[in-house]
């Protein structure tokens, strides 16, 4: 049986909703277009706002007990921190509370060694105290009333002591009458005796006038004229050689 539909020319056809669909995607007017911009901005925000979303709740989807054991790990981590710090902190004083004992013991030492150079006449020293004269008029001075003189003065706490700028007095200083000289350490004095102290001058001084003492003794006995000046400023220049010793070696712990 034959088909007696007539053909009909395409371009006669009626238009269905698909051939419309078909010619706006292919050829979209411009108010298409612009919707179509719209539509790809709007999705394009609506997923960046996902993603963001999903990157602030890292943790909100995760189970009660995961959440406990990641705050169990960071709070671990925070107090090994801490002890860290206070180890760190304990290491510190530690080596300032070494450095500052070391470093009193250092100024303990140097201090005790000037101490003992001026003590043994190795150091040329300044400060206040007395300068003694001791003229020969109608008698010669004495060994023994030089003696007394200095030994007097140590007691009342005479911390450097000079003969006629040139000699100068420690503890092992020796004193002798040679054929009528009298030498120290040595050294042959001449008359006038100039004797220069460094201490504190008016206790010094107190030490030679008391009856009986030196000035006394050196006037009476001696027929000699003493000068005392308190000053406030004695320079002793001259100093004393030492030898090392060859044998003597400090004992354990000194």
């Amino acid at each position: 049986m034959r088909d007696e539909t007539p053909d009909v020319p395409e371009q006669e056809r009626p238009d269905t909703g698909r051939d419309r669909l078909v010619r706006a995607l292919m050829k979209p007017s411009r108010s298409q277009a612009v919707v179509g911009v719209l539509l790809a901005a709007l999705g394009f925000a609506a997923i960046v706002q996902v993603r963001t979303n999903q990157l602030d709740d890292t943790y909100s989807g995760r189970r009660e007990q995961d959440l406990i054991e990641i705050l169990g790990g960071l709070t671990g981590t925070s107090d090994r921190a801490r002890r860290e710090i206070s180890r760190l902190e304990d290491t510190r004083n530690q080596l300032q509370s070494d450095t500052s004992a070391r470093s009193a013991a250092i100024e303990q030492a140097e201090a005790r060694v000037e101490t003992l150079n001026i003590l043994a006449g190795l150091v040329p020293v300044t400060g206040p105290g007395l300068r003694i004269t001791i003229t020969e008029e109608t008698g010669r001075v004495s060994i023994d009333s030089l003696l007394d003189t200095v030994q007097e003065l140590r007691t009342a706490g005479a911390e450097a002591m000079e003969f006629n700028d040139e000699v100068r007095l420690a503890a092992e200083s020796s004193f002798n009458d040679i054929d009528g000289n009298l030498e120290v350490d040595g050294q042959t004095l001449e008359a006038p005796y100039v004797l220069e102290v460094i201490g504190e001058p008016h206790t010094l001084h107190s030490g030679l006038t008391f009856p009986s003492g030196p000035i006394s003794s050196l006037e009476t006995q001696d027929g000699s004229r003493v000068d005392v000046e308190e000053l406030t400023s004695v320079d002793i220049e001259s100093i004393r050689t030492t030898d090392r010793p060859e044998f003597a070696q400090p004992g354990d712990g000194q």
